[in-house]
């Protein structure tokens, strides 16, 4: 359910190209993203950090295409999340203790710090990589791949890094299991 949650706006912002236009689907993305953050206040009375960044970009890369009338704006915001996001974790290599990730997921998984390392600096290249394919796909074919690429091939894309990951470190877990008796 929060993954439904976490993508409505990309998938509202689709449906709404496909029935109306960029700038609709542009509007659309603006009102679920804002609806969204206030939805976590009104449950939690707080919201986290991310949810009120995202709305930020969403409202100024959005706003921008709706006052500019220029779809170039929001198909920039992509690739500034992702780069941004490249830029976290690659810092939290240098700053503090203890890596991004590893604050993330420290708590339901015990890693060896070099493993830790290795998944951020993964992770950093893979939004770098996200955010220069999201600039590729924007400004080298037409509106429609796109959208189409926004969703699905970012989406599709994720996955498959995440399930490499998942692998990766399913061979670093230690095992807490008692052993076998024969």
């Amino acid at each position: 359910m929060k993954l439904l949650f976490d993508f409505l706006p990309i998938l509202l912002f689709f449906i709404a190209y496909k029935l109306a236009d960029i700038y609709v689907a542009t509007g659309v993305l603006i009102v679920v993203t804002l609806m969204q953050v206030g939805w976590i206040w009104l449950r939690q009375r707080r919201v986290e950090k991310l949810p009120l960044f995202t709305a930020g970009l969403v409202l100024v890369f959005g706003g921008a295409t709706l006052i500019l009338h220029d779809p170039v704006f929001v198909k920039w915001k992509p690739t500034v999340v992702n780069w941004l996001f490249a830029a976290a974790f690659l810092g939290s290599r240098f700053i503090g203790q203890k890596t991004l990730l590893e604050r993330m997921m420290g708590a339901q998984l015990e890693l060896p710090a070099p493993v830790w390392v290795k998944l951020t600096l993964a992770w950093a290249a893979f939004f770098f990589a996200m955010g220069l394919a999201n600039l590729y796909v924007a400004f080298t074919f037409d509106e429609n791949t796109w959208v189409n690429f926004k969703l699905f091939g970012m989406l599709g894309l994720t996955l498959v890094f995440v399930l490499a990951q998942a692998a990766y470190m399913s061979r670093h877990i230690k095992d807490a299991s008692p052993p076998k008796e024969s």
